[in-house]
């Protein structure tokens, strides 16, 4: 077998590397960009309330963990019922979102936003009571 019948890959230079890297991230910056825009464009107001809402709820969740992992967990029912509720309540907003969000009007038919809040609420309620029982 001669050398000359062995096919190596090419190696891409230091140059061709820093390109392709380069037209990466810039579809990465558009595609992000144009995500960011139509999201703006498009969501309504209570949408976008109730998504910052369950961004408060994840922060806050990962806050009650890396407390309890760097930290301390001495009131261990404390945190049980703190993040049990974080967890709950981003399961219950994120159904409020799935009802009122636009274009979900052939799933939920019958139950008006209205209605939709109103379970939310109730059911928040019913959450809190049943975290605070852990808190001794």
């Amino acid at each position: 077998m001669s050398s000359s019948s062995i096919n190596v890959p090419k190696i891409p230079s230091a140059a061709e590397t820093k390109q392709q890297a380069a037209e990466v991230q810039s579809q990465l910056s558009n595609s992000l960009s144009t995500l960011v825009h139509n999201y703006a464009s498009t969501t309504p107001a209570r949408v976008k309330l109730i998504d910052s809402f369950l961004l408060f709820c994840v922060l806050s969740g990962v806050l009650q963990f890396a407390y309890r992992i760097l930290v301390t967990s001495f009131p261990y029912y404390a945190f049980v019922g703190g993040f049990g509720s974080t967890v709950g309540q981003f399961v219950l907003l994120a159904g409020l979102r799935a009802q009122v969000a636009p274009g979900r009007d052939s799933e939920f038919k019958a139950i008006s936003q209205e209605r939709a809040f109103l379970d939310f609420a109730a059911s928040s309620v019913i959450l809190h009571l049943f975290c605070f029982n852990f808190l001794g």
